[in-house]
């Protein structure tokens, strides 16, 4: 597999999720993966190619398809690339339904429809073509009744029929998560002061371990440094500035825990294979946060 980058996205603590509506005239964003479960609308891509987990597929013009929370996944270079893509993403977090709630009766079918999106799960094109209006519509209202809708479609999508998964049960065995508790109480920290100045001793104090005890345990964890880890996070929260005010480069770049504009933009640049303004630019859209 190609290398697979851990998105960081913009839905903060105090979202239900997010919609994300543009039209397009080809896929750009590497394989990823990230915590939220994503809802994926792609209509006009036929001949695009389709990666969740270890499924490739070329795509036909209409898809849906709902991937689950840390499981790899990326759209790729289409076929027609004159032609427009109109793409609509929803992306949630896992707890927006949470075990308890989960366990009632009347959510069981959305219970297991999001335990089976662990192997991502692709809707038949007479499901697509019944939901497709009220997708349309979601990202133009922003109060509860949006929340309230999005429940109902996942209800709707978890009683159809016909879903088909993609991804290979062999494949999910693999562990997205890092079980460690300690891993856990760095990452809660790290969000929660990225806009401050982090130190590696900072980290080594807040899990008990000395400093290069704690640079190795995340190595071994993540695959990442410590420093990569926090930038990820600062990333994120760059990325949704972007989107989401017009604050100048300079400030977000500051407002994220970066001190050094050209570091900034030299590590975003990397990680997006674009630079600040151009995101800002490419990934214009309309954007619904709820």
């Amino acid at each position: 597999m190609s290398t697979v980058y851990h998105e960081i996205t913009p839905l903060t603590d105090n979202d239900c999720f997010m919609v994300f509506a543009r039209v397009k005239n080809k896929f750009d964003f590497p394989l990823h993966h990230h915590e939220e479960f994503e809802l994926n609308f792609i209509e006009g891509a036929q001949g695009a190619k389709r990666i969740v987990g270890d499924n490739i597929e070329v795509i036909q013009n209409v898809e849906l398809v709902l991937v689950g929370s840390n499981i790899p996944h990326g759209w790729f270079t289409n076929e027609r690339p004159e032609s427009k893509i109109h793409e609509i993403t929803i992306q949630f977090h896992r707890d927006l339904f949470n075990e308890k709630l989960l366990q009632r009766n009347q959510l069981s079918f959305i219970r297991t429809m999001l335990e089976r999106s662990v192997r991502g799960i692709s809707f038949s094109p007479e499901t697509i073509h019944s939901i497709k209006p009220r997708l349309l519509a979601l990202n133009q209202n922003s109060g509860f009744g949006s929340v309230l809708e999005l429940m109902s479609i996942l209800h709707d999508l978890s009683i159809s029929r016909n879903m088909h998964m993609l991804t290979s049960s062999s494949f999910v065995n693999e562990n997205f998560t890092y079980n460690s508790r300690r891993l856990e109480k760095a990452f809660e920290f790290m969000k929660a002061n990225y806009d401050k100045n982090i130190s590696l001793e900072d980290m080594s104090k807040i899990v008990s371990m000395t400093e290069v005890g704690f640079s190795r345990f995340i190595k071994k964890r993540t695959g990442k440094t410590f420093i990569d880890s926090l930038n990820d996070i600062r990333l994120g929260h760059a990325s949704r500035l972007l989107i989401d005010t017009t604050l100048t480069i300079a400030e977000v770049s500051y407002k994220c825990g970066f001190n050094n504009l050209s570091y900034f933009n030299r590590i975003f640049k990397k990680r997006y294979n674009c630079t600040p303004k151009e995101f800002r630019e490419n990934y214009s859209g309309t954007r619904t946060f709820v």
